[in-house]
């Protein structure tokens, strides 16, 4: 693997890389929450097309060209270039802290492609900007070729939209003008909505967005957490329950319960190996068991939303299983993307859809 500077650019042929392969960003914020993203530019750099724009209210641009794979701190984005419109001709990959912490404040944060370059940046390449632009991928003589660029920029996620001639929705709670409304230009990008959710208290709800003549989609939910040191004395309840070994880290398991439409019951979970299956019943799929604390994406269940007709209802939990004793010291967060109207968080306790 080559390890590029800022500034170095290279073309994708000569770094062996084909048309398909991962773009993979990790970005250690202690304290903070980070928006990585990519943004598909047309030639004079402009989201021209807000459904390029791929980040954690829009998870895959319209025909899955770019797909990303989102937990904390971390994303994977499946590119396909070969199948991009010749319209998108850069992808913008970047980062952006929500809040007021700045990129000086991070660990590392890095942006690897494939297995042929990697990007390598710490807190003390920045001063006080609050996102960065990792690298663009973009076309040039009738190739792809791959710039390192590694700048801090001044300003989060709005910023960075507006900066590439996006332009920002309204919250969903902001009421609507009382003037008439004046058509806009042809060319005039869509809005986009930046919003989150967050359910702190018990009770809090939300509700998912169905598509019209159509069902409810993938549901992805995540469970994140901040890793102990191997020095955490305490156990959680069923490591103490089963007699494991003290852990290396905080170990939280990620599950639900469900009942389908014809009154069957079951569960999915690691214990057990009940993995589920999302294409077939009970449409419901985890897809691990992350023991260690290791993964960068911590633990995912997904839940096929276009049978719901078949799901009567899901609970979704969250418990520790070895590692610490009590939720407050896991600052352990659920996250639930949604395509319309922000992405959906619940700390320390799991808050989910049921249906």
């Amino acid at each position: 693997m080559q390890t590029f500077t800022r500034g170095q650019k290279g073309k994708l042929a000569d770094l062996g890389l084909p048309a398909q392969f991962d773009v993979r960003i990790d970005v250690q914020a202690p304290g903070g929450a980070v928006d990585i993203s990519c943004f598909g530019l047309d030639a004079g750099d402009r989201l021209a097309d807000d459904r390029y724009m791929v980040f954690y209210n829009q998870p895959a641009s319209p025909r899955g060209e770019i797909a990303a794979t989102l937990a904390p701190g971390h994303a994977t984005f499946r590119v396909d270039l070969d199948a991009l419109p010749p319209t998108v001709a850069k992808l913008v990959f970047t980062a952006a802290l929500d809040g007021g912490a700045t990129m000086r404040g991070i660990g590392s944060a890095t942006l690897r492609l494939g297995d042929a370059v990697v990007l390598t940046l710490t807190g003390a390449d920045f001063a006080g900007e609050r996102a960065v632009m990792f690298g663009e991928l973009y076309r040039r003589d009738g190739g792809w070729r791959f710039g390192a660029v590694g700048q801090g920029f001044d300003g989060g996620m709005s910023a960075l939209l507006k900066h590439f001639g996006g332009v920002e929705a309204p919250a969903p709670s902001s009421p609507a003008p009382a003037a008439a409304a004046v058509p806009a230009p042809a060319s005039a990008p869509k809005p986009v909505s930046l919003s989150k959710i967050t359910l702190d208290k018990r009770g809090d709800k939300v509700s998912l967005d169905k598509r019209r003549d159509s069902g409810f989609g993938r549901i992805h939910v995540n469970l994140d957490w901040n890793r102990q040191p191997a020095s955490a004395p305490a156990r959680g309840f069923l490591g103490k329950i089963l007699g494991s070994q003290p852990a290396r880290g905080v170990d939280l398991d990620l599950g639900c319960l469900y009942e389908l439409a014809d009154g069957t019951p079951g569960a999915i979970q690691a214990l057990g190996r009940r993995w589920g299956s999302f294409d077939a019943r009970p449409y419901i799929h985890l897809d691990g068991d992350d023991r260690t604390g290791a993964a960068a994406g911590g633990e995912n269940l997904y839940i096929n939303g276009d049978r719901f007709q078949e799901i009567r209802r899901v609970l979704v939990f969250a418990f520790i299983y070895d590692g610490i004793a009590n939720w407050t010291q896991t600052d352990g967060v659920v996250t639930i993307p949604r395509s319309r109207y922000g992405s959906t968080t619940a700390r320390r306790r799991s808050c989910a859809p049921s249906r």
